[in-house]
């Protein structure tokens, strides 16, 4: 019988080896509806987005379309503990103003019923600064 351990933590690391390959996807099917994430920092992306919608919509639609180039998240590292799983990963794409964005992140994901319920992110807050525009939504808040 699989642990709630060990069904998380492979959930997690086959999102997390879909990323590494550049697939979106799988991530985006494995957060609950009522999905939250947790951005760290004090920059325009920063906050917490509520719902897969509003992830998708505030996030990840602005995030995405300025990668002039195919994003991958590398996992180095993924620990579970009960409802749990962390992972320490790299990312790497190049902006489309020619900006290389290769940050370092720690996720904290709490997983329910098999899904992403939330996830805080850390990260480098002085890169995503450097090298990212703030979203249209912030520019007009």
């Amino acid at each position: 019988m699989t642990s709630v351990t060990e069904s998380n933590r492979a959930i997690v690391t086959g999102i997390m080896e879909a990323l590494s390959r550049g697939e979106r996807q799988p991530f985006a099917d494995a957060m609950a509806e009522d999905f939250t994430w947790n951005m760290t920092g004090t920059t325009a992306w920063s906050g917490k987005y509520r719902g897969k919608a509003d992830v998708r919509q505030r996030l990840f639609t602005p995030l995405f379309s300025q990668f002039g180039s195919h994003y991958t998240n590398t996992p180095k590292r993924i620990l579970a503990d009960g409802e749990f799983v962390v992972v320490e990963s790299w990312g790497n794409v190049t902006t489309k103003l020619g900006k290389r964005y290769c940050n370092t992140y720690c996720l904290v994901i709490r997983m329910r019923d098999g899904k992403m319920a939330e996830l805080t992110e850390y990260l480098d807050t002085e890169l995503v600064t450097s090298a990212l525009e703030p979203p249209a939504w912030a520019k007009s808040a």
